[in-house]
């Protein structure tokens, strides 16, 4: 029975009990009224008089409160006998598909919760018809989203800088510096690269977005048909911008959005598992999805990414070599063992530094982005143009300065942007003067290249095109995707 009508009776029985011991008493106290004076009868009479009361109490009580709840379900609003959680505001149902579809024979399916059993992240339980009832829409939900399959997906994706100095395969920010990779169904496999690299990147299954997509088919569990695939490469290859990253992260979300299939984020960031599966870190990816600057970790079963500030007026300058840098060489310089003093000195550097982020003061950034674990080793034994470059970057009024990634790219914080630069008196900026700074430190030290003055972007990598698209007459979505 509903919870109301419970209440609403026992709060009746134990009136009617009250009622009834009041009633005996009141009978026992008449009799010895006969022989008492005037005012001990008053006083019984005031004591009856009180436990009447008393025994009238939780019925009125009762009554009051079954009006109540019935004028709240008039209003529309849940009762809360109909549901029950364990937090006051908890996600929504997860929601996790089963089947490998037309491989086997049957149709996925999905599957929400558990009936009358907790999942397993126990944050949702069936309790009743209404739960039922939103189970089965969820499921027809889903299931709708996934039956669409589409025929050529184009996805942008944005280059990253891992570590900001100390946050070494933790800490990464994304640039607004974008890559497209545009998947097609077709009858035989074919890809096309232009741009940064497109000499030196995998021409074949090899290619990173090749993998990206086999893997999102995986997931699927769907085989590979055949594709064709067409990369415009705008992040500089092997130059410590997270090109390898980028191309994973559009490979896995054409791959996804070819077959309709959706993943969980919320509790689980699924796609962050598979990027990180395939890239080794979160360092890269986890920008690369999501945007901004990420701080990730391995929880022991997965990995996790949380956003960090980026503070307002933030630009980034990039002294780009023309020369590549191999990710392999750069850690191959690096010791086996850490000393504990420079242990204890990067932990305090990496946590100073996401306050500092997260506060917005430009004037402790600079501490912030100072390292021992593989910037003094990196610059000894593979760019020694790196230390000439930070402090040729901090003196010309660079916030910090750092190894982007594995390198050989040096990235520096500047402040002062205010809408856009080119409407903006230069005196009011640093970038321009940082860059002329960076590059004579880089002549200087025998090393060509180029600056790219750019910012952080807080959007990760997104779909900018589909067929058949997303976007109906009703309903647009960015882009007109």
């Amino acid at each position: 029975a509903p919870r109301p009508l419970l209440e609403a009776a026992g709060y009746v029985g134990l009136g009617l009990a009250l009622d009834r011991v009041v009633g005996v008493v009141a009978r026992r106290v008449v009799d010895r009224l006969r022989h008492e004076t005037p005012s001990a009868r008053r006083l019984a009479l005031v004591s009856f008089a009180v436990g009447a009361c008393s025994a009238a109490g939780p019925l009125a009580y009762a009554l009051w409160l079954a009006a109540k709840r019935a004028a709240r379900d008039r209003r529309g609003t849940k009762p809360s006998w109909m549901w029950e959680r364990d937090f006051d505001a908890s996600p929504p149902p997860i929601v996790r598909t089963k089947g490998n579809g037309d491989d086997d024979g049957s149709a996925p399916h999905v599957v929400v919760g558990a009936d009358d059993a907790e999942t397993n992240d126990g944050l949702f339980s069936i309790k009743n018809v209404y739960d039922r009832e939103m189970q089965e829409r969820t499921r027809k939900a889903v299931m709708e989203e996934m039956a669409i399959k589409r025929t050529s997906v184009t996805v942008r994706v944005p280059a990253t800088s891992a570590n900001l100095g100390p946050g070494f395969d933790c800490l990464g920010m994304a640039l607004d510096m974008w890559s497209e990779l545009t998947v097609s169904r077709a009858n035989a496999f074919s890809i096309e690269s232009s741009g940064e690299g497109a000499d030196q990147v995998p021409q074949d299954e090899t290619n990173l977005c090749c993998m990206g997509v086999k893997k999102a088919f995986e997931v699927a569990g769907e085989p590979v048909p055949p594709l064709a695939y067409v990369c415009k490469n705008r992040i500089p290859f092997a130059r410590g911008l997270g090109s390898s990253s980028a191309a994973i992260v559009a490979g896995l979300i054409a791959g996804l959005v070819l077959t309709g299939h959706k993943l969980t984020c919320w509790g689980e960031e699924s796609l962050l598992q598979l990027a990180a599966a395939i890239e080794g870190h979160p360092d890269n990816v986890s920008p690369a999805i999501y945007g901004g600057v990420q701080l990730g970790i391995h929880t022991g079963s997965r990995w996790m990414s949380e956003r960090v500030t980026v503070p307002a007026g933030m630009q980034v300058v990039v002294f780009i070599p023309d020369t590549i840098g191999k990710t392999s060489d750069a850690r191959a310089v690096l010791s086996q063992t850490v000393r504990r003093e420079d242990a204890v000195f990067n932990v305090g550097r990496a946590a100073w530094l996401v306050n500092a982020l997260n506060m917005q003061r430009f004037d402790h950034l600079a501490f912030g982005a100072q390292d021992r674990l593989h910037q003094p080793q990196r610059a000894d034994q593979v760019y020694p143009h790196l230390y000439p470059l930070i402090d040729a970057a901090t003196k010309a009024g660079g916030s910090a300065a750092f190894l982007s990634g594995a390198g050989p790219s040096v990235l520096a914080f500047t402040s002062g942007a205010s809408g856009d630069i080119f409407a903006q008196r230069e005196k009011e900026r640093v970038d321009t003067q940082v860059a002329k700074a960076m590059l004579a430190a880089a002549q200087n030290a025998g090393v060509n290249g180029q600056v790219f003055i750019t910012e952080p972007v807080e959007t990760g990598a997104h779909v900018v095109h589909a067929e058949p698209p997303y976007s109906t007459k009703l309903m647009k979505y960015r882009g007109d995707v």
